[in-house]
């Protein structure tokens, strides 16, 4: 649904600009925007266990070859107290 704004007889472009960013307001056009442009595309299950098994075995790999010394054991800074 297009939004149709139209210069009034005497009306100033301020008071145009007002009463559009009103109309796109009231209309739900920006929230729609925002919405569309975070959404997530929902997954079915199946694909959901493919990921999560295939993120367990990279993890198990990952710890294997640390074990292994083939990947390089990365020491973590200590975290400063205030």
């Amino acid at each position: 649904m297009p939004l149709r704004i139209a210069k009034r007889e005497g009306e100033s472009p301020m008071q145009l600009l007002f009463r559009f960013t009103k109309k796109v307001q009231h209309s739900g056009v920006l929230k729609e925007a925002r919405n569309r442009r975070t959404h997530k595309r929902v997954l079915n299950k199946t694909k959901r266990r493919l990921s999560a098994l295939h993120r367990e075995g990279k993890r198990a790999k990952i710890a294997l070859d640390k074990k292994m010394g083939i990947i390089p054991e990365v020491k973590k800074r200590p975290v400063a107290k205030f």
